[in-house]
């Protein structure tokens, strides 16, 4: 791939501004020896303005999403795209949310522009298991740990029972819940079931990868190491 139409991809500019990014010597390589556009130099060993090229095409991020952050592109507030940047919204292939958090759920979301990879994390066969811490309006009456682990449990407007779901109990109005699913507002509507209200929603982890120490609205690229934690836990 051509260098303009490689970095151009990544969001820096459109193939106009960067070919002015090479005429104005802003391309070097890790030595500060200027490239040209026709120079043939592996992504690793370019630099613009000094610093290293973002990751290649295949770029998974962990971000560790606020409160009043939305996973979309158009909505007219506050989006985890503002917390990332600017120029990872221009990348090619686009940089998408792997599932989504409402605005008022806090915690680890992923991010990719490998479409495979997407497809796999978020898929029922995966059975990666996402935690979420939840703080609750009324004390747990005792009983619904059996509810959400039966199976049987039915949402409004849905035609399938969820799948079964692991509760633990943490104090009289916070709980842990583990799931396999990621149907819309899941959580929040499992708790509506059984007669309780979520005031505060935390993801926590997905399969094996958890947030560590990564802090609130901060967010990292993800390794190959990560990846096999987060399929293998």
């Amino acid at each position: 791939m051509k260098l303009v139409k490689l970095i151009g991809n990544l969001g820096y500019g459109s193939r106009k501004e960067v070919a002015a990014m090479f005429r104005e010597g802003r391309i070097t390589d890790p030595e500060g020896e200027v490239l040209y556009a026709d120079d043939q130099v592996g992504h690793e060993r370019i630099r613009i303005d000094g610093a290293p090229l973002d990751p290649p095409a295949g770029l998974v991020l962990m971000l560790h999403k606020p409160v009043g952050y939305t996973c979309s592109t158009k909505d007219p507030g506050r989006i985890v795209y503002d917390l990332l940047p600017p120029r990872f919204r221009l990348r090619s292939p686009l940089l998408s949310t792997v599932g989504r958090l409402d605005r008022d759920t806090s915690g680890l979301l992923l991010l990719t522009d490998d479409g495979g990879l997407l497809h796999r994390i978020v898929s029922p066969k995966a059975n990666l298991a996402k935690v979420y811490e939840a703080s609750l309006a009324a004390d747990l009456r005792g009983d619904e740990a059996a509810t959400f682990a039966s199976g049987t449990l039915m949402l409004e407007s849905e035609k399938t029972p969820l799948a079964p779901a692991t509760l633990e109990t943490l104090t009289p109005r916070q709980a842990r819940l583990v799931l396999t699913e990621g149907r819309y507002h899941q959580v929040r509507r499992m708790f509506a079931a059984v007669g309780n209200h979520v005031e505060a929603l935390h993801r926590s982890r997905i399969g094996g990868l958890g947030l560590d120490e990564l802090p609130s609205g901060q967010w990292r690229a993800l390794d190959a190491a990560d990846l096999e934690r987060l399929f293998g836990g």
